[in-house]
């Protein structure tokens, strides 16, 4: 399950990808930050971007912070994946779009 939770969060990791950035625009959001302090070999400025701006395009800034979190710490996206929360159950389905979306996106 570890495994299916890093792919759908970070798929994009494995390809490079060309992404289409207006000059001067350097705006990082957590995503990308969590992304670009992480110690994967596979990360680039791109990548983060790409997924920062699927990011931008499905989830709330409150739930890209959550995701964030992730990156740091893979057992916390265990524990809201099983949580009874409702809010964590909303949470992983948007969660889980945005993933799908990244891997199509930015692989």
């Amino acid at each position: 399950m570890k495994k299916l939770l890093m792919a759908a969060a970070l798929a994009g990791m494995l390809a490079p990808v060309a992404v289409v950035m207006s000059p001067g625009v350097a705006m990082a959001g957590p995503i990308d930050r969590a992304c670009m302090a992480s110690d994967r070999k596979a990360r680039s400025l791109r990548l983060c971007r790409c997924i920062q701006q699927v990011a931008d395009q499905t989830l709330s800034r409150s739930d890209q912070r959550m995701a964030a979190k992730f990156f740091r710490d893979p057992q916390k996206a265990q524990d809201v994946r099983q949580s009874d929360s409702q809010n964590h159950e909303a949470f992983w389905r948007k969660y889980r779009a945005f993933g799908e979306t990244a891997a199509a996106m930015c692989s």
